[in-house]
């Protein structure tokens, strides 16, 4: 949620941020028209409880010939200041609901849509050329397959298109990347936590993930719960309604959990394989920390990421997302993209977003300074997830069909050199 005050001292910075991501300017003035409509009815009903209060305690010092009407009075009052209530009441849940609606204020990202991202930098080796070696590519299902370490028929036949089974060596080699991201964060001060992967629609909500793309989202009506697709979510949730003491730096949590998405409206060549699926495994970092060291916790959270890009050895780029390619939450986002030969394109690997005091406010989670309780900010960046044995296996194939396994995951590996069929 959007920090109100600063929207009525600024209301064209928000407009700005509205029209950067291509959303609805004209919410600006509905919230400030619901704002003022909120505040004078709440002050009418303070003014007539006051007022009601004031009459209550004249009744015992009236006088026999006074009473009568004093206690007309304080009927025609109690009755005045229910109704004052109740429309008090409205106006607030009507500033909600559109408080609710509106997105997080950007943060430097840049305007525009999703093919409007900024490339920050490339990293890694270079991408093979495949041609000069002599032989094409084959992409990771065939590769796959061929080692008999991922079965997308069978996931088919058992639970439907876009499930599988990661089978030996592949079922190990997403272990060793979880297994890796776990060390990597762990050394790096991270609390690691495995979390609930089914959360309230009130934990989903405040996390801003059930505006414009709930339908992304498995939804159980019997149990009113949701099923998370990233662990951001029960991490978010952890500290809901909680005042925490931020005084030695950051909180910093590594959740290591099973994720589910819809993936509702999906085709393509994302479909084929294990790219774009129904259920993943994925390490995530959160953290909670003050709001004027967030910006140098996302550069850390990202700086962690290519760490482990690094490890794997992947050619990768950096890119700023798009104001209009952000989620509800995020105020900015970097994301990590691996080099994928055989569609000759860049896939997104890692992702992480400053959400600033956004989900903070939805979920009640403050801090405790000189001046009282404040807002702290959330962050979250993924470590490792299922996705990324795309990237390997592409990357590392060799023209047997066998896949070397990079220097940096072989001691998860039992020191495994060469996955071979």
């Amino acid at each position: 949620m959007i920090d109100l005050r600063a929207l009525r001292e600024n209301p064209e910075l928000y407009r700005a941020s509205q029209r950067a991501r291509g959303a609805d300017v004209s919410l600006v003035d509905r919230l400030l028209e619901a704002d003022e409509t909120r505040r004078a009815r709440l002050a009418a009903f303070e003014t007539l409880r006051a007022e009601q209060k004031a009459v209550s305690r004249s009744v015992g010092k009236a006088s026999p010939e006074e009473r009568p009407a004093i206690l007309a009075r304080a009927k025609e009052l109690a009755t005045t200041v229910k109704e004052a209530q109740v429309q008090a009441d409205v106006a607030a849940a009507a500033l909600d609901e559109y408080a609710r609606r509106f997105a997080n204020l950007i943060e430097g990202a840049p305007a525009g849509g999703e093919e409007d991202y900024v490339v920050l930098r490339h990293e890694g080796p270079a991408p093979r050329d495949f041609t000069a070696e002599g032989f094409t590519p084959a992409d990771h299902l065939a590769l796959g397959e061929g080692l008999d370490i991922i079965d997308t028929r069978r996931g088919a036949k058992v639970s439907g298109a876009r499930f599988y089974y990661l089978k030996g060596w592949g079922m190990r080699l997403e272990l060793a990347l979880m297994t890796a991201a776990l060390e990597a964060a762990v050394a790096h001060g991270f609390t690691p936590m495995t979390t609930p992967t089914l959360v309230t629609p009130q934990v989903m909500d405040g996390t801003g993930f059930l505006g414009a793309h709930s339908d992304e989202i498995y939804y159980l009506p019997t149990d009113d719960l949701y099923l998370t697709g990233t662990s951001e979510v029960a991490l978010a949730g952890y500290h809901a309604d909680e005042i925490l003491d931020l005084s030695s730096g950051p909180r910093r949590y590594l959740g290591w959990s099973t994720c589910y998405r819809r993936e509702a409206g999906a085709a393509g060549r994302d479909t084929r394989g294990i790219i774009r699926v129904h259920q993943f495994n994925k390490a995530e970092m959160f953290s909670y920390c003050r709001p004027e060291d967030a910006a140098e916790e996302h550069a850390y959270l990202l700086a962690l990421e290519e760490e482990m890009l690094a490890l794997v050895g992947l050619p990768y780029r950096v890119i700023d997302t798009a104001a209009g390619d952000l989620g509800s939450s995020a105020a900015r986002k970097f994301d990590c993209e691996a080099w994928l030969p055989t569609q000759e394109r860049w896939m997104e690997v890692t992702s992480t977003s400053n959400c600033t005091t956004y989900q903070a406010r939805r979920l009640g989670i403050r801090e405790r300074r000189e001046n009282g309780t404040s807002p702290v900010a959330t962050l979250n960046g993924t470590l490792a997830t299922t996705r990324w044995i795309v990237a390997v296996l592409e990357n590392n194939q060799n023209p047997d069909g066998s896949v070397t396994v990079p220097p940096g995951l072989r001691p998860y590996l039992g020191g495994l050199e060469v996955i071979t069929a």
